[in-house]
C-alpha cells in the first residue's frame, strides 16, 4: 500500500483476480465487504448500494428502511475506472454542497492479477479540518481495501 499527503490520499492494492473480477467486487459487490461500522444514517446500516451506472446514487439503506445518500457516481467506466462524489462532512453526515471524489482505477498486470488504486482528493473542501479528514480517511482507506480485496479473491 501506498499513501501520499496534500489535499489527497491514495492507497493501493494488489489482488490475484482478474481486472473485471475486481471492478464487479467493488460495484456489484459494493455491500458484500464495505465495513458496517462505516455509515452515517441514524439505524444500524443493512445495505451499501453503489447504483451502477454514470449518475447513479451511492447510498445506505437501514434496518428499519431509512435511505442516507454519500454521494454519487461521477464516472462509470467499466471495468478500468470509477470516480465517486464523497459528500460526506466532516461531522459524517450528508451535505450535497460539499464535494470530496473517490477515483478507483483498476490496473491489469496480467490475466489474473489487477492492481487497484485508490484517489481520495479535493479534501481541501474540508476547510480547516483538512488534515483531521485527510488523517482519518488515509488510516481508513487501506482497512477498507483489505476488505473489499478479501471479498474479491473468496468467490
Amino acid at each position: 500500500m501506498s499513501t501520499e499527503h496534500g489535499a489527497a490520499v491514495r492507497h493501493s492494492i494488489t489482488l490475484d483476480v482478474s481486472q473485471e473480477r475486481a471492478f464487479a467486487t467493488f460495484t456489484d459487490g459494493h455491500n458484500r465487504w464495505w465495513p458496517r461500522e462505516f455509515h452515517i444514517g441514524g439505524a444500524e446500516m443493512e445495505e451499501a448500494v453503489m447504483e451502477p451506472r454514470q449518475g447513479g446514487r451511492w447510498y445506505e439503506r437501514g434496518v428499519d428502511g431509512s435511505e442516507c445518500s454519500w454521494g454519487k457516481v461521477l464516472v462509470w467506466e467499466p471495468p478500468s475506472r470509477l470516480v465517486l462524489a464523497w459528500q460526506i462532512t466532516g461531522e459524517w453526515a450528508y451535505d450535497e454542497d460539499i464535494l470530496t471524489e473517490v477515483e478507483v482505477r483498476f490496473v491489469p498486470e496480467g490475466k489474473n492479477r489487477t492492481r487497484v488504486e485508490l484517489e481520495h482528493r479535493g479534501l481541501d473542501a474540508y476547510g480547516d479540518a483538512m488534515e483531521q479528514m485527510r488523517d482519518n480517511f488515509d488510516s481508513g482507506w487501506p482497512g477498507i481495501l483489505q476488505g473489499f480485496g478479501a471479498a474479491a479473491t473468496s468467490g
